[in-house]
């Protein structure tokens, strides 16, 4: 089997740190490869670590989708503001 797609449903969301970051090695590693990989987390500095676009949603509703750094420190949406409000470090005022 040889996918060019990889979907990942909270990939990290029993794992211990140390775990964590071997996944996303792992990843990294796919990701140099070519693979597409769609990540489904509501750990932000994973998916910030993970991801080159985020696409926020809320209620099943698209809220906002951009590169990841432009999401995390300019979010366009009052609601995307609001939720990163909540994790420290996001460089949302």
């Amino acid at each position: 089997m040889n996918p060019r797609v990889m979907l990942y449903d909270e990939p990290t969301s029993a794992l211990d740190p140390e775990l964590v970051g071997e996944v996303l090695q792992v990843m990294k590693d796919l990701d140099a490869e070519g693979m597409t990989q769609i990540i489904v987390t509501h750990e932000m500095k994973f998916a910030r670590d993970a991801s080159d676009y985020i696409i926020f949603m809320d209620n099943g509703e698209i809220v906002e989708y951009d590169d990841g750094d432009i999401l995390f420190t300019t979010p366009k949406s009052e609601r995307t503001k609001a939720f990163l409000r909540h994790f420290v470090n996001t460089g949302v005022a």
